[in-house]
């Protein structure tokens, strides 16, 4: 069985704004209190491909508490490594993030796609966020008898989660407009 839900936000900032914003999220001590299911963020490598202008990155990710309490004490570990893999296509103004979990994975599978485009209603003015997630038990696992439950405390995790990470990016927006606004006045 797999749980998936999709979820679309728009911001009310510029696509270069949000996209700057996507960037910083884990980077400020503020945030991380915010974030603080996020223990740690580290780049792997990135590239900028010269004949798209398209930016390549991945990025390891470790997250506490990568479920319920009874997962947890199932699997024996409180934390949850991922790689996200990001492309930037300034051309065309996407951003295209997929992360994965890689510890874990022989009981749960979960894959987060999230996608930054101007909005078609105000294509210079707004930023239209589409997140897709989908948690999928793993059969044989020792989760599998209730693998329903544990599917939707994860599902209901990633969503209060999603909330937190909007609630910083609008934060930072603010703070890149409000800074963009006093070099304008310089």
């Amino acid at each position: 069985m797999v749980k998936a839900y999709t979820q679309e936000y728009t911001y009310k900032h510029p696509w270069e704004r949000v996209t700057s914003a996507s960037w910083k999220k884990f980077a400020d001590p503020e945030n991380k209190r915010t974030l603080s299911h996020i223990l740690e963020v580290d780049t792997l490598n990135h590239k900028l491909d010269p004949s798209t202008g398209k930016l390549y990155t991945t990025r390891a990710i470790t997250v506490h508490s990568p479920g319920p309490w009874f997962v947890r004490k199932i699997v024996r570990q409180d934390v949850c490594h991922c790689v996200e893999s990001t492309v930037v296509d300034a051309k065309t103004r996407s951003m295209q993030l997929t992360t994965n979990n890689i510890s874990l994975e022989k009981f749960i599978e979960v894959e987060e796609k999230i996608r930054y485009d101007p909005h078609p209603e105000n294509p210079d003015g707004w930023t239209i966020c589409r997140q897709e997630t989908s948690i999928r038990i793993k059969p044989l696992s020792a989760l599998a008898s209730m693998a329903e439950k544990v599917e939707q405390r994860c599902a209901e995790r990633f969503v209060q989660n999603s909330a937190k990470g909007r609630e910083v990016m609008e934060r930072i927006c603010k703070y890149l407009e409000a800074e963009s606004k006093g070099l304008a006045r310089s």
